[in-house]
């Protein structure tokens, strides 16, 4: 075994430290350098990787830019399904890409959020299954869907 020092990327850090990127310290600063108060976005959010929800949404005219929304790297819209108010952001893709916006967007006042994707089918075998969220003392679900046949 050799005991060479460390490459010179690998060497003086310091690995039990606190991150200093941290979700709210960098929305925080973004908002600072845009110029943007604090505001709320919707409580109940959905990444939507294949941005195929956002994009419908959008041709319909249905969403509209959050303004509360500082991230650099993702543009949050918001739009009104059945009397409640959602908010979504579009090819949000990869895992460590949607861990960042999930933890930004529970800073900035997100309470549940979903990632919706598909992958389809190759041969219609038989009607997908439906899920459908209630949160808790909701009189009504967080979203319709068609009954499966």
């Amino acid at each position: 075994m050799s005991s060479k020092s460390p490459p010179p990327i690998l060497a003086g850090k310091e690995y039990a430290a606190a991150s200093v990127f941290e979700p709210a310290n960098l929305l925080r600063e973004a908002r600072r350098q845009k110029g943007l108060p604090p505001a709320a976005i919707p409580e109940i959010c959905l990444l939507d990787p294949d941005g195929d929800i956002l994009r419908g949404l959008r041709h319909a005219g249905r969403a509209t830019l959050s303004p509360g929304w500082a991230c650099y790297h993702t543009e949050l819209y918001e739009f009104d399904e059945d009397g409640m108010r959602f908010g979504i952001i579009g090819c949000a893709v990869g895992a460590p890409f949607a861990v960042l916006l999930a933890e930004e967007l529970f800073v900035s006042g997100c309470c549940f959020l979903i990632s919706m994707t598909s992958a389809g089918q190759i041969c219609a075998m038989k009607a997908p299954a439906i899920i459908t969220c209630r949160p808790a003392n909701s009189p009504r679900p967080m979203a319709r869907s068609s009954p499966r046949r």
